[in-house]
């Protein structure tokens, strides 16, 4: 992973917009992601083959169950100008409304599911940064699949945000099942998961 350097207390003379206009303007191979953490622009390669199967595994099941008028997306970018990021989540179950204006990214806030699948080479983004900003934007659920977690590959679900923290979280290991409560009303079978 690269990134632009961009001091986080005063962006290093640039301001939201610049950050914004930099991460749209930033030149990379096809499939990897720029994303703004914590004000500092990142570049990731594209993610690796068992991240996809995770994805692929999570998206089937969660198309099973929202309403017809919401998407699950990819590639979707989400702002969180509070807390200086603008990130692309491995999953985000956003109502499709949400979607239509113009741009390359919409309010997190939107969000009502966002899923992280860590990667050996950023799991503190997605353990730490990201929850942060996901909860300070009020997202509802964020689901951290973390092949790489120190104690083993677990699954946890955050919710009830308050501030910049969730409230609960619920973990369970590869293989156990985890309830995800409404609007989504499922269990997630976890054993398909493949172990970094």
């Amino acid at each position: 992973m690269s990134a632009l350097n961009v001091e986080p207390e005063s962006y290093n003379g640039y301001g939201w917009d610049d950050l914004v206009r930099i991460w749209e303007e930033t030149d990379v191979p096809e499939g990897c992601t720029v994303e703004i953490i914590e004000g500092i622009v990142t570049v990731a390669p594209p993610p690796a083959n068992d991240h996809n199967n995770i994805a692929d595994d999570l998206q089937r099941e969660l198309y099973r169950v929202i309403p017809r008028d919401w998407g699950i997306f990819q590639t979707q970018g989400l702002a969180v100008p509070s807390r200086k990021g603008l990130f692309i989540p491995d999953l985000a179950v956003v109502p499709k409304a949400a979607l239509q204006r113009p741009g390359h990214f919409i309010a997190a806030s939107e969000a009502r599911l966002i899923a992280e699948i860590t990667s050996p080479s950023n799991p503190g983004h997605d353990r730490i940064s990201k929850p942060a900003a996901y909860a300070c934007a009020g997202v509802p659920l964020y689901l951290l699949i973390d092949s790489w977690a120190p104690g083993g590959p677990t699954v946890t679900l955050f919710s009830e945000p308050e501030g910049d923290v969730y409230r609960s979280h619920h973990a369970v290991k590869f293989g156990d099942p985890i309830e995800l409560p409404a609007p989504f009303g499922i269990t997630l079978e976890t054993g398909s998961f493949p172990v970094g």
